[in-house]
C-alpha cells in the first residue's frame, strides 16, 4: 500500500531545523521532497560539526534531512529562478523560511505564483512573524530568551537554555500539522493557502501551562530548578549513587510512594495530605522523602516504585535513553544508507513511514530535477 502522502510534491527552500524538521516528517511519510539549497556549501547544518558520521557528513545535517532529493539552485541566477518557479508551479506544498520578503524580491512569492499554480500550500516559517519583527533574526537561542523559556529554565536567578533546539522542533511540528490541515482543505475544495507560523508563537503556545498561568490568572512563572509549580512530589531526588526522577501526579501515587519506601505515615500527615498541601510544604516533603531515598541506588528504586505503580526513573544520557527504548520494543532508532538515526516517532498500523534514502549530497539529484523541470 502507498504510504499516506505519496504522490504530493514539497519544494523545500527551508534551511536548518524546523522547515527540514517538517519537511522529512512529510518525507518519511511518502511525499517527494525536493530540497534546493545555494551552490557551493548548500544547507548551514552540512558543516555544522563537529560531529562528523563516517563519511564526514555533519551529524546535525543527517538528523533532518532524509527521504529527500537535493537540488543546488543560485536563486540570484534568472535561470535557476525559472527553475525554481517552475519547482513551485508543479508543487503540492512549498515550505521556505526565509527572512519575510526574500522570496517576494525573488520572484517566488506566495501571491506571486498562486495564480499559476492555485492549489498549493504555501509555508513561511519566520522568527518573528512577517510585520513589526519581519527582520528579526530567528535563532533558536534568542527565542528561548526573548520568548520566556528560559525564564523558566534552570535555577532560579540563572536563565538556562534547554538543550536541543527546542523551538525549532515545535515550530516543525506545527508547520507540518498546518501543511496536512491546509492539504485536507485543498484536496476537499481545490483551494490552496497560505500557512504562516514562527517561532514565537510557537514556543508561547508550547509554554502551556506556564502560559496559562500568566493569560488566565495574571501568575508570571519563574524557574524553579527541577522542581513544578503546581505538583509536588515532581522533582529530582537523591538516590545512594546518582540523582532520579520522583513524579506524583496525584494523591492515589503519593500514597503508593509511601507505602514502597516504608512510611504510610507521611501520607496521612496534613501536610502532605493533599496535592495543595504538599506544595506548600514542598521543602519539609522533599527533605523527608531524600532521607529514604538515601538508603538504596537508584535502579533498585526505579524497580520497586515502578511495581508499586510509581511514576520514576533515573536519569539517563542519550544512549541510556535509546538502549531503554529498546528494552521496551520501541524500535526508536533505525538506519539509513548505512547510518543510524531517529525512527519516524509515529506509528501506522496500514502506512508505516518508510526509510528509502539517506539525506543527499548537495546537488546530488540536480541534473535529474533540471532534466524533469525542462520537460512539459
Amino acid at each position: 500500500m502507498n504510504p499516506p502522502l505519496h504522490g504530493v510534491l514539497v519544494a523545500d527552500f527551508s534551511r536548518v531545523l524546523a522547515g527540514p524538521y517538517a519537511t522529512m516528517l512529510l518525507a518519511d511519510l511518502g511525499a517527494d521532497v525536493v530540497k534546493v539549497e545555494r551552490p557551493g556549501g548548500g544547507d548551514d547544518t552540512r558543516a555544522w560539526g563537529p560531529p562528523f558520521a563516517a563519511d564526514g557528513t555533519a551529524t546535525y545535517f543527517l538528523g533532518v534531512n532524509r527521504n529527500k532529493r537535493s537540488i543546488a539552485l543560485d536563486l540570484r541566477s534568472p535561470e535557476d529562478v525559472a527553475l525554481a518557479q517552475e519547482l513551485i508551479r508543479r508543487a503540492d506544498v512549498v515550505v521556505e523560511n526565509f527572512l519575510p520578503g526574500t522570496m517576494e524580491r525573488l520572484g517566488l512569492g506566495y501571491d506571486q505564483l498562486r495564480e499559476r499554480n492555485p492549489g498549493v500550500v504555501y509555508c513561511s516559517i519566520t522568527g518573528f512573524g512577517d510585520g513589526a519583527g519581519a527582520t528579526l533574526p530567528g535563532y533558536d537561542l534568542l527565542v528561548q530568551a526573548v520568548g520566556g523559556l528560559m525564564s523558566v529554565t534552570g535555577e532560579p536567578g540563572r536563565p538556562t537554555k534547554v538543550g536541543v533546539a527546542l523551538v525549532d522542533v515545535i515550530t516543525g511540528l506545527h508547520a507540518a500539522f498546518g501543511i496536512l490541515a491546509a492539504l485536507r482543505h485543498r484536496d476537499a475544495t481545490g483551494e490552496g493557502q497560505r500557512v504562516s507560523v514562527s517561532l514565537l508563537t510557537s514556543l508561547l503556545s508550547g509554554l502551556v501551562n506556564h502560559a496559562s498561568a500568566y493569560l488566565a490568572a495574571d501568575v508570571v512563572p519563574r524557574a524553579m530548578g527541577n522542581r513544578h509549580p503546581s505538583i509536588a512530589p515532581y522533582e529530582v531526588f537523591d538516590a545512594a549513587d546518582r540523582p532520579m526522577v520522583i513524579a506524583a501526579g496525584n494523591d492515589r501515587q503519593f500514597h503508593s510512594l509511601c507505602r514502597a519506601l516504608g512510611a504510610p505515615a507521611l501520607a496521612a500527615d496534613p501536610r502532605f495530605a493533599t496535592n495543595t498541601s504538599r506544595v506548600a510544604h514542598r521543602d519539609a516533603l522533599i527533605a523527608e522523602l531524600n532521607q529514604r531515598l538515601a538508603a538504596r541506588p537508584a535502579e533498585e528504586w526505579f524497580s520497586t516504585l515502578t511495581e508499586a505503580g510509581m511514576p520514576c526513573g533515573p536519569i539517563n544520557d542519550v544512549a541510556d535513553a535509546f538502549a531503554l527504548a529498546d528494552r521496551l520494543g520501541l524500535n526508536a532508532a533505525v538506519e539509513v544508507g548505512g547510518v543510524r538515526q531517529t525512527a519516524h516517532p509515529v506509528r501506522f498500523s496500514t502506512t508505516p513511514a518508510a526509510y528509502r534514502a539517506a539525506p543527499p549530497a548537495l546537488d546530488a539529484d540536480g541534473g535529474a530535477i533540471r532534466e524533469w523541470l525542462a520537460q512539459p
